[in-house]
């Protein structure tokens, strides 16, 4: 299955793991693992932490469908459960949803692309540093509903699922998290 987003192909792929065929979660985990990790990468310290963090998302989603009598959306399942796992995280450290950037273990890579220019490999990843430091330092609830958004491709109907919150919280949230983020990323006089 190449395009999972499809509802049907999900359930039947979550019918097929309730009746032990454990290969069916191959495609389920392929489609979204590099959407989790994203997700949790930037409410965590380190790329190391993330990996950790998005495994146990999946072990748990794994757990879920083994156990749940039916799920309509798998997404917002998915999401919720990494939400659970990362508020874990911290609890189990005592710390509070407190972020901090570790340039050696978060570095940004920049894929070797032949058309950029020495030049425009470090422009780009300057770029691409300040950007997540400044989501870094957004409240949590307006870097999670962007991470969402605009790397993940969710809806705003998608979002409000995962968060628990209206369409129209959603959508005031996103807009006051775009308005705090270009804040962060203007130069400073």
């Amino acid at each position: 299955i190449t395009h999972m987003r499809g509802y049907l192909n999900e359930q039947i792929l979550i019918y097929h793991i309730k009746r032990g065929h454990t290969e069916s979660f191959a495609p389920l985990y392929d489609y979204y693992v590099q959407k989790v990790y994203r997700f949790v990468y930037l409410k965590v310290p380190s790329a190391s932490d993330a990996e950790d963090l998005t495994s146990e998302t999946f072990l748990k989603t794994w757990q879920y469908i083994k156990e749940s009598k039916g799920i309509g959306n798998l997404q917002a399942v998915i999401y919720k459960i990494a939400r659970n796992v990362v508020v874990d995280f911290y609890r189990k450290r005592g710390k509070a949803l407190v972020e901090s950037l570790d340039d050696s273990e978060n570095e940004i890579v920049i894929a070797d692309r032949v058309d950029l220019t020495l030049e425009e490999k470090m422009t780009l990843k300057s770029d691409m540093v300040l950007v997540e430091k400044a989501l870094r330092e957004l409240k949590d609830t307006y870097r999670e509903i962007i991470v969402l958004h605009f790397l993940n491709d969710l809806s705003l109907k998608e979002i409000a699922k995962v968060v628990d919150r209206s369409p129209g919280a959603v959508r005031v949230m996103l807009h006051r998290g775009i308005k705090a983020l270009k804040g962060k990323l203007k130069p400073h006089k």
